[in-house]
């Protein structure tokens, strides 16, 4: 079987010692760092240091994040031992993240949304230049993802979206 990397896209911090990661899939997992503490006791050290701590950053290709040259911690690290959880965001996709992911042209993805192919408004949606697409048409469209079927059921029957106006955006939706 083939090893796959869950790249890290964005990497953030709940508290002294928990972190929250946004994976190039979308899912987000919280990562206890206490666990490493047993096998690795030089990982106190960087708990204790509140200042360090704050420093963490995704690796520049994501397959890791790192704090210094002395602390880093793999992608799978976080995927295999995280808790996934949910977020306002769970089944969207960035049209370039979807395109990555089910390894097509961009172009495909634009040609679909101006042939009707993925409708405006409930597949698809803009924000400004962004185009956000559903993982819910993106499986019904291209078929689900092997590695990602294989390690997560995403439930895209109960997918719905919240009313989150005034949450972080600027403009209104062009959809």
């Amino acid at each position: 079987m083939e090893y796959v990397f869950h790249k890290v896209k964005s990497i953030g911090i709940v508290d002294n010692h928990t972190l929250i990661a946004q994976f190039e899939d979308g899912l987000c997992k919280t990562y206890d760092m206490n666990q490493l503490l047993e096998k690795f006791p030089a990982f106190g050290d960087l708990l204790s240091d509140k200042e360090l701590f704050k420093r963490v950053h995704v690796e520049g290709s994501g397959f890791g994040i790192v704090w210094n040259d002395y602390f880093d911690l793999s992608c799978n690290e976080i995927w295999d031992n995280g808790t996934a959880v949910p977020t306002p965001f769970d089944g969207l996709l960035a049209l370039s993240d979807a395109t990555e992911l089910w390894n097509l042209n961009e172009s495909t993805l634009r040609k679909a949304i101006s042939y009707g192919k993925l409708k405006v408004g409930f597949d698809v949606c803009n924000y400004g230049k962004q185009w956000v697409v559903t993982k819910k048409a993106m499986i019904r469209e291209y078929g689900q993802l092997n590695e990602i079927s294989e390690d997560f059921n995403w439930n895209t029957d109960s997918m719905v979206a919240e009313n989150t106006s005034g949450y972080g955006a600027k403009s209104k939706p062009d959809c």
